[in-house]
């Protein structure tokens, strides 16, 4: 099997995580790829018309996208622990999404900045989208926090992930102001050693 992805993509760094928790690191091709909304770049666009990453491109040649579907096919292959069974189930879904909401906003901020020239960029639309994140970290550090103490499992890995897309393109928003529980979960997370292998650096 090979996995389309961007060494900068907080949604392939989840898939990466996946791979690293349920070791199948190896069992994989990797190769990157770039390509933006306006711009499909070498995206592998063949096998996701979406244009969208991470793709994991099956044996048959078939495709699997996106981040949510590939992890959930790779636990699932290796026999992972990383979705629970019974009504644990939604909250850990749910923290995937909330997870994958950040990101989707904050790739929204990065590319309104990267990719529309200085005259088209609409901060309206920038700070509207930090709203959106901002209410989720609030959520996940006043509602979620003793969900993402439990057994770790894939809500934890999109949360993880997401806060560290923060870090690594919006850490001038701080996103760990009033929300000390969470930079705390986090600070202590990061030490875990999937995401030690998976830390994206610019």
């Amino acid at each position: 099997m090979k996995l389309y992805k961007s060494d900068l993509s907080p949604f392939a760094r989840k898939v990466l995580v996946v791979l690293h928790e349920t070791g199948q690191m190896d069992d994989l091709e990797y190769t990157n790829v770039f390509g933006t909304t306006v711009d499909a770049g070498t995206m592998p666009v063949g096998l996701n018309p979406l244009g969208k990453l991470p793709v994991l491109e099956r044996d048959d040649g078939s495709a699997i996208y996106d981040s949510r579907v590939i992890c959930r096919f790779l636990n699932a292959r290796a026999g992972g622990k990383l979705y629970p069974e019974g009504d644990r189930l939604w909250d850990v879904l749910t923290l995937e999404a909330t997870g994958d909401g950040i990101m989707e906003s904050a790739v929204a901020m990065v590319y309104e900045a990267r990719v529309r020239p200085p005259e088209m960029q609409y901060q309206t639309i920038v700070d509207a989208h930090w709203v959106k994140i901002d209410r989720a970290l609030s959520a996940l550090n006043k509602v979620w926090i003793n969900q993402l103490s439990e057994p770790f499992n894939m809500g934890q890995v999109a949360v993880a992930s997401a806060l560290g897309y923060l870090d690594l393109r919006l850490d001038a928003r701080d996103w760990r102001q009033g929300n000390d529980a969470l930079a705390s979960w986090f600070e202590k997370i990061s030490e875990r050693a999937s995401l030690q292998a998976t830390v994206p650096v610019a």
